[in-house]
């Protein structure tokens, strides 16, 4: 399976499977699911804690934490019936809203550009 591929609807099956496979949606309440999530992203930023992450197998490691990631939004979003491309096309849509490509250009490109523009924005 590749991104090209498997739509995200063919993941959530995916992931459904395996889990009922293993009887674990029993476990699996919003705030079970949500903890795994914000746990699984902290092991990400944890590969970059002290420097930028470097091993032997730094994609194949990443990629592991993406995924782990990944399956944990899939079984939310399947349990929520949260669809998730209409939610990622509405929120970019409203993103665009609040920070316009107007204010972007390669002379504002730096951190506290991006601070400054949401701190004026915000509750926009």
């Amino acid at each position: 399976m590749k991104d090209k591929e498997t739509t995200l609807h063919e993941l959530k099956e995916l992931a459904e499977q395996f889990r009922v496979e293993r009887n674990w949606g029993k476990h699996h309440s919003a705030k079970n699911l949500a903890i795994s999530i914000a746990l699984e992203s902290a092991e990400l930023l944890e590969k970059f804690q002290w420097d930028d992450y470097r091993s032997e197998n730094v994609d194949r490691e990443l990629a592991d934490e993406i995924a782990d990631i990944m399956v944990y939004l899939l079984y939310f979003s399947k349990q929520h019936n949260i669809d998730i491309a209409a939610s990622v096309q509405r929120k970019l849509k409203k993103a665009a809203k609040k920070y316009p490509v107007s204010l972007f250009n390669k002379d504002r490109d730096k951190a506290s550009d991006y601070w400054k523009i949401k701190k004026a924005h915000r509750g926009k």
